[in-house]
């Protein structure tokens, strides 16, 4: 390992399944890495230790803070070309993929970062009371506040039931438009407050903080992600060299869901019906699974960083002849 590459610290992000994410992008000197969602530079810090001082790292987020972690981890880049591409990787990586732009590894760590996490300024926790924002990118204009106070009652029950799996999403819905018709949302705490008074109470003394899945919910809207990991991993298939890897850490059920489906669906070789006699198709697989499970945490990892205890990592090697 280069002796002046950067380290993450004990203030920053700490990137979760480190040496798993190494192990499944078996980084070589020389080569193309895309960190698709960047944050603190953990994760990228570590391959571009692997890179050993030769190759090309390419980083992608859409949050302006990153920056200033970019440009100390580009101050001890060594020899490695680095840049820093600000933006949705679900834009981002298209736009690469449609410049010929290769690739021989790829990471997207997905979901909400630390350095958003522990700012209570974005909104993001509902562990501190705080401006209702939740916006990676603090320049697009949709803000948590904006969807709870303005989105119908209809609306917000599908956003809480479908990307927060919430159990209580119409009760919720409908208190949260309760209380806004006598005072609109300004802060988390009134969220929080408002969540915890409409569900029963013994599911407020459940697994977790009875506002996780509804501040996740919001989340996922205010962002667009799930369409951004949609419109990322055919580009990101795209993007690579055979042989290169792709490498997804999620961290709840429908990015997990979604990953594995694109996973399976492009490993999969022939389509013909199973009653056709030969294959006329001609479909090859594109994608070969490093596991057929995902990658969890173990205990002493969950015990250091518990917000790494719902992380999965897949990971999948592309197909073909090499270039």
């Amino acid at each position: 390992m280069l002796p002046n590459v950067l380290q993450p610290r004990a203030t920053d992000h700490v990137p979760v399944l480190a040496e798993e994410v190494r192990e499944a992008l078996a980084v070589q000197p020389g080569e193309v890495v895309v960190d698709g969602t960047f944050g603190a530079g953990g994760h990228a810090s570590l391959l571009l230790s692997d890179l050993k001082g030769r190759g090309k790292l390419i980083a992608i987020d859409r949050d302006p803070t990153a920056r200033t972690y970019f440009e100390r981890l580009h101050r001890n880049a060594g020899g490695v070309s680095l840049r820093l591409l600000r933006g949705d990787f679900g834009v981002v990586l298209p736009q690469l993929a449609d410049n010929g732009v290769r690739a021989d590894a790829i990471l997207l760590d997905l979901g909400v970062s630390s350095m958003q996490l522990d700012r209570p300024e974005r909104g993001f926790s509902y562990a501190a009371d705080s401006p209702l924002d939740m916006r990676m990118d603090p320049s697009q204009e949709l803000t948590a506040k904006e969807i709870v106070n303005e989105w119908q009652e209809r609306q917000l029950t599908t956003i809480f039931r479908r990307y927060g799996e919430e159990r209580y999403a119409r009760q919720i819905a409908r208190a949260i438009v309760r209380r806004r018709r006598e005072q609109p949302f300004e802060r988390s705490g009134e969220l929080v407050d408002t969540i915890k008074a409409a569900i029963p109470a013994p599911a407020r003394f459940g697994e977790g903080h009875p506002a996780k899945r509804v501040f996740q919910a919001l989340r996922i809207a205010v962002n667009d992600e799930l369409v951004s990991l949609e419109e990322a991993l055919p580009a990101a298939l795209e993007m690579l060299r055979p042989g290169g890897r792709l490498a997804v850490i999620s961290f709840h059920s429908l990015e997990d869901r979604i990953v594995k489906q694109f996973m399976r669906e492009r490993e999969r070789g022939c389509t013909c019906p199973p009653d056709f006699p030969v294959c006329v198709c001609g479909h090859e697989p594109e994608l070969r699974a490093v596991q057929r499970r995902p990658v969890r945490p173990g205990e002493a990892e969950v015990s250091r960083n518990p917000r790494s205890a719902s992380a999965r990592l897949r990971a999948a090697v592309k197909t073909g002849a090499p270039e």
